[in-house]
């Protein structure tokens, strides 16, 4: 071996370790960045040493003693009564409730269904802990949504200096299955930006967000792998550093807020009938619905709020057919039925007497009857009985911080 020979050994081998010391180096640096990026995050002091390297949010209930999670049917939960569907309750004169409510967990619907053991151990595994500033930031007033690491795999991205939205590329349009935002801000004491292909400005700091869990189930490793590889695409366009999530972590939190979201997600139905073999005309409806402020999208009416813009509950059809405007003016129905989607809107309690009064005022102008799924007749008591367990249903979303209506929860219960 010559001298040459061996001083290029001796020169790679230098060359190999300082690349080495060069990499851990800038790994430290830029776990201290996303540390110091994420401290307005909510991040909490009492997560494990090792998960304080990244952002680890779950959904965090308040004391169970004060406000008891609302479990699966047959679960006793020691800190709380015994719960159970609404199409099982009894009061103590032996009256059956005579509506279902409807979970969404049918054949359509991919949320997993558990037993009940795990629905309590998910539950009890989510330290009760005070709201963090995590929750607070979900949406601020000032400046838009937020992101929401309690319900999102987020990953920051560091570039070497500001960059500009155009400079994420095709990262900003992916489709992953399940929501992607894209995050900037200006410097560390500004706001979170929500990022559009048309938003102006160049950004200190990115973040992307994937949402962990809807209503087409818990984001798989397979989806969280896809999210890592975009991120390693998108990286080198800024350029930027960043840490690659942990896939099985994030896919073990997303079947857990799944699981939890599962239990909570309740829809109620009230059904307006005719008594065969009359139906309603397509017109007439139509007319009613309208004067009564429902408006067609969709395939169904819906009653919207002005103020906000949200739809408060809907109107559909009996038969399984949408309603189009071509298909009221030429067919009849036999009846419709009245939906509220609990977790979607704002004091369900309060939005449930405001469709029980349309559901009783519509009935009464198409001389039509109000009924359970079983067409037996709906009273009073059989309604007051089902607002009481739509505001359990409720107390046990604000019991995981899911605040009925909020983007939190519009996010969880879409897709």
């Amino acid at each position: 071996m010559t001298s040459l020979q061996l001083a290029l050994i001796i020169a790679g081998v230098i060359l190999v370790v300082g690349v080495i010391i060069y990499n851990w180096w800038q790994e430290r640096r830029v776990r201290a960045r996303i540390d110091s990026t994420f401290g307005n995050l909510g991040k909490s002091e009492t997560l494990a040493p090792a998960a304080a390297e990244r952002v680890e949010p779950t959904l965090k209930r308040r004391d169970a003693v004060d406000e008891p999670m609302l479990t699966r049917a047959g679960a006793t939960p020691a800190t709380s009564p015994a719960r159970v569907p609404i199409d099982e309750v009894e009061d103590t004169q032996g009256f059956e409730l005579p509506v279902k409510v409807q979970a969404r967990m049918s054949v359509t619907d991919s949320r997993s269904v558990v037993p009940d053991e795990d629905v309590n151990a998910d539950a009890d595994a989510i330290a009760p802990e005070p709201a963090t500033a995590s929750e607070r930031l979900v949406h601020d007033d000032a400046h838009g949504p937020q992101p929401d690491p309690d319900i999102e795999c987020i990953v920051a991205l560091q570039p070497s200096k500001p960059v500009p939205v155009a400079a994420l590329g095709a990262g900003l349009q992916a489709r992953l299955g399940k929501r992607l935002r894209w995050f900037g801000r200006r410097g560390v004491s500004m706001p979170w930006q929500l990022l559009k292909r048309e938003t102006s400005g160049e950004f200190s700091d990115i973040v992307a967000c994937l949402l962990l869990a809807d209503r087409t189930g818990a984001a798989s490793a397979p989806m969280l792998e896809a999210f890592a590889a975009l991120l390693r695409d998108t990286a080198p366009s800024l350029p930027a550093t960043f840490i690659s999530p942990d896939v099985q972590r994030e896919a073990t939190r997303a079947e857990t807020l799944d699981r939890i979201c599962a239990d909570l997600d309740v829809q109620i139905g009230l059904t307006l009938l005719k008594q065969p073999p009359a139906t309603i005309p397509g017109t007439r409806l139509r007319g009613v619905a309208e004067a009564a402020g429902f408006r067609l999208a969709g395939g169904r009416f819906e009653w919207v709020q002005e103020e906000t813009g949200a739809v408060l509950y809907s109107l559909q059809n009996f038969k399984s057919e949408p309603f189009t405007l071509d298909g009221l003016r030429s067919t009849s129905t036999p009846g419709a039925v009245f939906l509220l989607d609990v977790p979607r809107v704002a004091d369900p309690a309060r939005v449930f007497d405001q469709m029980k009064l349309a559901a009783k005022r519509m009935a009464h102008t198409l001389d039509a009857a109000l009924v359970d799924d079983n067409r037996r007749a709906l009273d009073d008591q059989g309604l007051a009985a089902i607002r009481v367990q739509i505001q359990k249903t409720a107390e046990g979303l604000k019991a995981v911080h899911i605040e009925p209506g909020s983007p939190r929860a519009l996010a969880l219960f879409g897709g």
